[in-house]
């Protein structure tokens, strides 16, 4: 655990640049490991799908995982940053790949509704608003702190899946927009 968890002071001082990937990972505890891992099952078949029906098995395949892993990998940068000489500091989790990837699917079906547990998705909010509250949320928990969760990762992973998407197919902006276009009419 304590070789591979985000340490971003370490990471500083012994060039153990590894730990931004290894840390996603670790797991604080099952149920943290369970969330994720649910999370990322209900929202990753659509984006994969699509990536492989547009770019090919290998491609899409390929593709996907730079979402994913890039999102890890992205989504601790601005974490290393605030904290690189903080020899306390200390993350894990692969939240920021998660969230990359949830993104993506926001991207592709925004009106599709998310089940805020414990309610089921069709007790749902249509997913454009559930990623707008999530945003804001991450965003203010992670200048507030103060909880033993890396909201930055939360927020900096969802907006390197927006991104990411949008750059790899530029037509999921203009679904996006004709949907909730659609959806507010």
């Amino acid at each position: 655990m304590d070789s591979w968890i985000l340490n971003p002071n370490q990471i500083r001082r012994r060039n153990e640049w590894y730990r931004f990937i290894t840390s996603g990972f670790l797991h604080a505890d099952f149920g943290h490991l369970l969330f994720n891992m649910l999370a990322f099952y209900s929202f990753s078949q659509i984006v994969e799908t699509i990536f492989v029906s547009v770019f090919g098995p290998t491609n899409g395949l390929l593709y996907f995982l730079l979402l994913y892993l890039g999102g890890i990998v992205v989504s601790d940068i601005p974490t290393y940053l605030r904290h690189r000489t903080d020899p306390d500091y200390r993350s894990l989790g692969a939240s920021g790949g998660v969230a990359s990837v949830v993104f993506a699917a926001i991207l592709f079906n925004p009106t599709s509704k998310i089940g805020v547990f414990p309610l089921p998705p069709q007790l749902g909010i249509p997913g454009f608003i559930f990623g707008f509250l999530y945003l804001a949320y991450s965003y203010y928990m992670g200048r507030r702190r103060g909880d033993n969760i890396n909201h930055d990762a939360h927020f900096y992973g969802a907006l390197y899946g927006i991104v990411v998407t949008l750059i790899l197919i530029p037509k999921a902006g203009v679904i996006f927009w004709d949907e909730i276009s659609g959806f507010l009419n």
